[in-house]
């Protein structure tokens, strides 16, 4: 198998498999190969415009969709065969005289002339206004690589999907289409979750097409012609150097006449990706970022958190200590410095770690339990629970940190305390390696836009925030020790439904198109549940017809302690060790040093202190990317 097989089967199985998501690797698969194609041309004697293909060589396809990355190695591979197929000199054939084939022409004695295919051209942008909103989006994000586009992962993000369904819905109009680019459309997003986490309340805001009609200044030139014989022209004198006035329009409604963004949208995007709002008027200066005061994130998991067991000497059970992991979640309220909580990217070169969490606590999921699956007996009763957590923002991975420990406290290998031992990075300032817990389970639950910032002060004091440069100030004020809600949306939603209750509840509607996608499931989770009552409940356990296995060892010893870190499965630990005596891993001051170093600064002092040394870096890039091209062409 040559390696253009190879990359197209490792391109095209996936897509067969599951039309929405083309899998394959850009950076192991796409750049190398059409690297290669590329320089072979390049080498070649038959190569007729080697100009032509030198530019096409430094195509950047990191911004590029899926499917336009399938359609260039589809052409660098058609150039590859055409030009190694050996030239031939044609081969005179002597051929009767064909039969003379009627002519059939017109009554003007010329033949008919074929009927060409209209080209789509799209729309005219110019033609139409545009407007600035705030789109409400779901979606589960198990499939999908984050919500943040990225060249370099190997399945789609939730902005790629996007992408796509707003141009081919022409709400957008890029100069190229295949290529992933936001940023003429003001655009701005609350949240950027991580791989395989879900959102049931992103926000974007992005400027769209508007069904408004544009103003004067937006109009292209043209001169309105008013046709001889029309009542506009019989009925109204024209004067002299004036305009022909036209007929008084309606008087424009903001909702009634304006596009359905989420219906629109809905059809287009993939049955996991949903739009469930959208705003017609946003405050002066809004973001999706930087106007969110708060954004809230709940990570479900059961109880029990694994299939009981019979239990080794000394192994902890599945099930959970819910009251000792509340007790360790209120730990985490108030403003800390996260650093033994987050996963630190020396490329953001951050400095400051101090986050303030506005609550946190365990909640059990109102109406939901375990099913059928009940097989262990007693007076236990499975249920569902959620770690629920609001704040100002979060950093990376913090989450999933925050719960793993919680979990740990849970299953009774680690006390409350040890969030506090965490947290205290005056004594603790290397964080211990521990394993995150998994990323399906959490949820981007809401982000808040509110109109008035309210504080309550520990003396029980009530206090409006004014709306001003310093309004969030008390968010990183160690010695605020209040409580602090946010009062009335700043957005006013439409919610799908409100304009026609079809839209929601109707046939083909998205409470019918989610109830398909969730029965699927829920027929997936009734037949698994009751495989797995009956596999469990069948044997009488009390027989004993075979020979006790001894208890599972490692290194001499027993205890082989499963450890649940979310998600489907546990991790056996061997002997478990305390998180507080694990290995510690470098401080985030060391890790930006590495990080500034191998960018070729002195350390990450001496790269903050060079002016826009994110610039400097990309042209470092491009000058060791061009001198590497350069001396593949002189070889």
């Amino acid at each position: 198998m040559n390696s253009f097989q190879a990359l197209r089967r490792t391109i095209q199985g996936p897509a067969q498999a599951h039309k929405r998501a083309v899998t394959f690797g850009i950076t192991t698969a796409t750049r190398p190969f059409s690297s290669h194609i590329t320089t072979h041309l390049l080498n070649s004697p038959q190569s007729p415009s080697n100009q032509n293909i030198e530019a096409k060589k430094t195509m950047d396809y990191q911004d590029w969709t899926k499917e336009r990355l399938l359609e260039r190695v589809k052409e660098l591979e058609a150039q590859l065969k055409t030009q190694s197929q050996p030239l031939q000199q044609p081969t005179p054939v002597l051929q009767a005289p064909a039969a003379a084939t009627p002519t059939i022409t017109t009554e003007e004695g010329e033949p008919p002339k074929k009927k060409q295919k209209k080209k789509s051209t799209g729309i005219d942008p110019s033609r139409y206004s545009t407007r600035l909103i705030a789109l409400k989006l779901s979606y589960l994000g198990k499939n999908y690589g984050g919500f943040e586009h990225s060249g370099y992962s190997n399945v789609p993000s939730i902005e790629e999907e996007l992408w796509k369904a707003l141009v081919k819905g022409c709400l957008i109009t890029p100069a190229d289409p295949s290529k992933i680019d936001f940023a003429p459309f003001e655009y701005s997003k609350c949240g950027r979750t991580d791989r395989g986490v879900s959102a049931f309340g992103q926000v974007i805001s992005i400027r769209v097409r508007s069904n408004r009609p544009p103003s004067k200044s937006e109009q292209p030139a043209e001169e309105d012609v008013v046709m001889e014989g029309t009542p506009e022209q019989n009925n109204t004198p024209q004067l002299p150097g004036k305009k022909q006035q036209q007929n008084p329009q309606k008087e424009w409604e903001d909702i009634v006449d304006e596009i359905n963004y989420p219906k629109v949208l809905n059809r287009l995007l993939p049955p996991d990706i949903k739009v469930l709002a959208w705003a017609p008027t946003l405050p002066e200066g809004f973001s999706a970022r930087f106007s969110c005061y708060e954004r809230q994130y709940r990570y479900f998991f059961t109880n029990p958190s694994m299939a009981p067991t019979l239990l080794a000497p000394g192994e902890k059970s599945g099930w959970l200590d819910i009251a000792a992991m509340k007790k360790a979640a209120k730990y985490f309220e108030g403003l800390h410095d996260f650093r033994n909580f987050c996963k630190v990217d020396g490329g953001k070169q951050i400095t400051s770690f101090q986050r303030r969490i506005f609550e946190c606590d365990i909640e059990e999921v109102e109406g939901q339990d375990l099913g059928v699956v009940n097989f262990w007996g007693g007076e236990k009763k499975g249920k569902v629970y959620y770690f629920h957590v609001r704040g100002s923002a979060f950093l990376w991975h913090q989450i999933r940190h925050m719960v793993a420990i919680v979990f740990n406290v849970g299953q009774g290998l680690e006390r409350p305390e040890v969030v506090r031992e965490l947290l205290d990075v005056e004594r603790n300032g290397r964080k211990p390696g521990y394993i995150m817990a998994e990323e399906v389970p959490l949820v981007l639950w809401d982000c808040v836009f509110p109109k008035r910032p309210e504080i309550v002060t520990g003396e029980g004091e009530r206090k409006v925030l004014s709306r001003g440069e310093d309004e969030r100030a008390f968010m990183h004020d160690p010695g605020f020790k209040g409580e602090i809600k946010f009062e009335d949306d700043g957005v006013d939603w439409v919610w799908l439904g409100e304009d026609q209750p079809g839209n929601l509840m109707g046939s083909n509607g998205l409470v019918d198109q989610l109830w398909e996608y969730w029965h699927e499931r829920k027929m997936d989770e009734l037949l698994s549940g009751l495989l797995l009552q009956q596999v469990a409940t069948r044997a009488d356990l009390t027989r004993k017809l075979g020979k006790e296995e001894p208890a599972p060892k490692k290194n001499g010893k027993e205890n082989l302690q499963r450890v649940y870190k979310g998600g489907n499965m546990t991790r056996s630990s061997g002997v478990y060790v305390p998180v507080m005596k694990k290995e510690l891993m470098p401080t985030p001051v060391e890790i930006n040093h590495k990080w500034a170093q191998s960018k070729g600064f002195k350390d990450s002092e001496d790269m903050a202190n060079t002016k826009n040394w994110r610039s400097v870096i990309k042209a470092n890039k491009a000058a060791d990317k061009a001198a590497a091209a350069g001396g593949e062409k002189s070889v």
